[in-house]
């Protein structure tokens, strides 16, 4: 079976409409890459993101204003990065895909591989006194919040102590995530005082939320789950903020007011809602056909990079189906699924993977999104610094359509 990587010549030829011959001169030129066929010896293979890219550059010659709008929307790339690849209904952490790193990667780890380092497993050093003492301070005052809340405060009210933060050299940055994402999970768990724990992330949040250690490595797989996902909306927004010269704290308290929308990490709301929904209902179909016959969704599932299945979604509800196959949400969750498999938009995505997550450790409401933040928070660092090294302002020019000085129409 062919790689649907790739074309064949005429395929090529046929989507780019010039003759065979052309696409060889495009070869010749650089324009379109080729590989040997499978099980030939002179028949190549052209790549069809190649092809695409082509296509996409035509159609920005053609009407630049049109092509840069539908790039804004799941279209052409509109940067270029080195940190995250979605490919083939699969995604990759710099070349290695995400699944590889489930079975027995730290979170910190996988962190350290976005940013460009070293990918060690070694501890986090412990918070400097500058920030623990007013994190100690403002804890108590935030118990009652929801995990994201905390983690907004908590940032916005540290970052002027972190005076190292306004250094953005790259060995700056990292140490500065180095100290964010322990703050973020501290303020995740919300709970008790700052200690100098080196435990991985993982378990101290398990400890935080007062379940058992063995929580600790679905927690951990969670994290490296979401940890990137190339330019959505709250990386691009990372990226914005990283683009004006602002501190890491500065991007990721951007990246968490992106993530918050229900639309992006917010979604997991929505999840746990409907998840109240099945629970009340006689019946997954019951559920869904009550839904679809008001004219709305069932959140939590197909996402639009992922037509055969969001495989980050499915690997989160594997697991905890292997934490606790006796949860009694995870009957229903089967039904949910197999009901979803009748619609247009059978697959889970992660959003229902961190719900499901939460509901199997009995952690308290607004927790997915909480450990969708922390992990996330490491992809925007990396993003932060893919800028920084840019070092250009992302500054879009605005197509004007209102009413012209004067009062003639645009």
């Amino acid at each position: 079976m062919a790689d649907s990587r790739t074309m064949s010549a005429r395929e090529a030829a046929d989507a780019l409409g010039v003759t065979v011959a052309t696409v060889y001169a495009y070869v010749s030129r650089g324009l379109l890459r080729s590989q040997p066929a499978p099980g030939s010896n002179r028949a190549r293979r052209y790549l069809r993101a190649d092809v695409d890219a082509l296509l996409a550059r035509r159609a920005v010659r053609r009407d630049p204003a049109q092509a840069a709008a539908q790039a804004l929307h799941f279209g052409t790339p509109v940067l270029s990065s080195g940190i995250t690849l979605i490919e083939d209904g699969r995604l990759y952490y710099r070349g290695v895909e995400v699944g590889d790193l489930l079975p027995d990667w730290e979170f910190i780890q996988v962190a350290r591989l976005l940013w460009g380092g070293e990918a060690s497993a070694a501890p986090l050093p412990p918070l400097p006194a500058e920030l623990r003492a007013p994190l100690n301070r403002l804890l108590p005052l935030l118990r009652e919040q929801p995990p994201i809340v905390r983690m907004q405060a908590g940032l916005a009210y540290l970052a002027p102590a972190d005076l190292a933060a306004y250094d953005l050299r790259p060995a700056a940055v990292r140490a500065a995530g180095e100290r964010l994402l322990p703050l973020l999970a501290i303020l995740c768990g919300g709970d008790g005082q700052v200690t100098e724990s080196r435990a991985p992330l993982p378990r101290r949040l398990a400890q935080s939320f007062g379940v058992d250690a063995t929580a600790a490595g679905l927690l951990r797989q969670a994290l490296i789950l979401v940890a990137d996902h190339e330019l959505n909306v709250s990386a691009f927004s990372a990226r914005v903020i990283a683009s004006a010269g602002a501190t890491p704290y500065g991007v990721v308290g951007g990246g968490l007011a992106a993530l918050q929308g229900r639309k992006h990490g917010g979604m997991t709301a929505r999840v746990a809602a409907f998840l109240e929904e099945l629970r009340a209902a006689d019946s997954a179909r019951q559920a869904v056909a009550a839904r679809l016959q008001r004219g709305e969704n069932v959140p939590g599932f197909g996402h639009p990079l992922y037509p055969n299945g969001d495989p980050r979604g499915r690997a989160l509800l594997e697991a905890a189906e292997r934490y606790d196959s006796r949860h009694p949400l995870l009957p229903r969750i089967a039904d949910l699924r197999q009901t979803m498999a009748q619609t247009t938009q059978p697959w889970p995505t992660i959003d229902l993977g961190l719900v499901v997550m939460t509901e199997v450790l009995g952690l308290p409401p607004g927790t997915a999104l909480g450990v969708f933040a922390l992990g996330r928070a490491a992809g925007w660092i990396a993003h932060a610094l893919e800028q920084y090294a840019a070092d250009e302002l992302i500054r879009p020019r605005a197509q004007y359509v209102g009413s012209r000085p004067g009062g003639e129409n645009a």
